[in-house]
């Protein structure tokens, strides 16, 4: 498939996934919440549920990664200029 020629941005996604393909974004935050909600009032720094690791940041959840994906800490995710 060609690679399009505009950028979308996040909140074009998200809009899309809420107004065309009908998806509750909202209950999907929810259901996110509801699964970290314990290990931030622990004062952790991740979840595991359901094979996925949340990732916390204070009172923040800021990503969502299956739970066998390596992870890039310490590496760059940039490649390098010629590589």
């Amino acid at each position: 498939m060609k690679k399009p020629l505009h950028h979308v941005t996040d909140h074009a996604l998200i809009r899309y996934l809420e107004r065309v393909e009908g998806v509750d974004i909202e209950a999907i935050r929810r259901e996110i919440g509801r699964v970290a909600d314990r290990g931030i009032e622990a004062g952790a720094n991740a979840v595991i549920s359901g094979g996925f690791i949340f990732v916390i940041s204070g009172p923040t959840v800021i990503t969502v990664r299956p739970q066998h994906q390596p992870c890039l800490k310490g590496r760059s995710r940039r490649r390098r200029r010629g590589a």
